[in-house]
């Protein structure tokens, strides 16, 4: 799949369904299931290194997996998910570590934050790499905010996400991430947006639906989120 049919779908009113895979053999599975679009997530910190959360991945960690699930892909868009602090500290730092996914066969990058990460996803898009955005319940702010919780629930909150998915489709993103919020609040993002929203605990009005391939087949229960119906 490529960026602009990902995108069509939106149009059409057909769902997307991505799952993360971190190698070449269940990125070849989700490939032959039929799903088209495939998330190398640092969620790999916790369901594959043993990590409690995603903070301590690096970028050879996630290029490292990148490599693997594009050499085992055909037709799948790979999206490969910057780990924390590889795009936080400056605009150039995160051009040249997008750059690096890309190098490594992902077709995109996503990156965490809302208005204050604008400037990167800009840079990016302008240098032809496509950028997913992801607001709401952010992982790599988990020491910040305290732990995984639901977000936009206060009006001021609700506000703040509004703002920042106005930010990043103004900036170029591809599409926007909605973690751990309220349905209505998503619902509202995805009606408001131009671009296509991906849920994750953040009800059934999305674009599309986006899970963690080992919470799905129940092969992780350290911390197994309420939304995750196990198969």
């Amino acid at each position: 799949m490529k960026i602009p049919e990902f995108q069509h779908h939106k149009q059409v009113g057909k769902k997307l369904t991505i799952v993360t895979a971190y190698d070449a053999m269940f990125a070849r599975i989700v490939e032959q299931a039929g799903l088209e679009v495939i998330l190398v997530g640092d969620s790999l910190g916790m369901v594959v290194q043993g990590h409690p959360n995603t903070l301590t991945v690096t970028m050879d960690d996630m290029l490292y997996h990148t490599r693997m699930v594009a050499r085992a892909t055909q037709s799948a868009l790979v999206i490969g998910d910057m780990p924390f602090m590889s795009y936080q500290i400056s605009v150039e730092e995160a051009l040249r570590n997008a750059g690096r996914f890309v190098q490594a066969g992902a077709a995109a990058v996503k990156i965490e934050g809302g208005q204050i990460m604008a400037d990167r996803v800009r840079a990016m898009t302008r240098m032809g790499i496509p950028v997913m955005g992801h607001v709401g319940m952010t992982p790599q702010s988990v020491n910040q905010s305290g732990g995984y919780k639901v977000t936009g629930k206060g009006a001021e909150d609700a506000r703040r996400i509004v703002e920042d998915v106005k930010a990043l489709e103004q900036a170029g993103v591809f599409a926007i991430v909605l973690e751990c919020m309220p349905a209505l609040l998503a619902k509202e993002l995805t009606e408001l947006l131009s671009v296509p929203t991906i849920g994750i605990g953040a009800g059934p009005h999305c674009d599309g639906q986006v899970l963690v391939l080992y919470d799905l087949l129940g092969l992780f229960d350290d911390f197994v989120p309420k939304y995750v119906r196990p198969y």
